[in-house]
């Protein structure tokens, strides 16, 4: 099972992001993908394809990106990652 996504970086902090997909209970599950982290400049969007097993086909919920900031060891300040899901939609 194949579905297209775009993921669109709004961070200027960020350059990295790391595809993952997730149950209900978001417990992960095996995909393929042709990058599970993207190099991704800030303004920029990319268009990707995630590959799942037919037999995982309906225990897939959610498919989500994780910002991967570097952390700058000269400042004190905290890195902040985020998470942001799409639900799948079931036709």
């Amino acid at each position: 099972m194949v579905t297209e996504m775009e993921l669109f970086n709004f961070r200027n902090d960020v350059e990295y992001y790391e595809i993952a997909v997730f149950d209900k209970d978001m417990k992960p599950i095996p995909f393929v993908s042709s990058y599970k982290v993207f190099k991704l400049e800030y303004l920029s969007r990319i268009k990707f394809e995630v590959y799942i097993r037919e037999s995982d086909r309906y225990r897939v919920e959610y498919i989500c990106s994780r910002s991967k900031a570097r952390p700058n060891i000269l400042e004190e300040r905290p890195t902040i990652s985020s998470m942001i899901c799409s639900k799948v939609k079931r036709e």
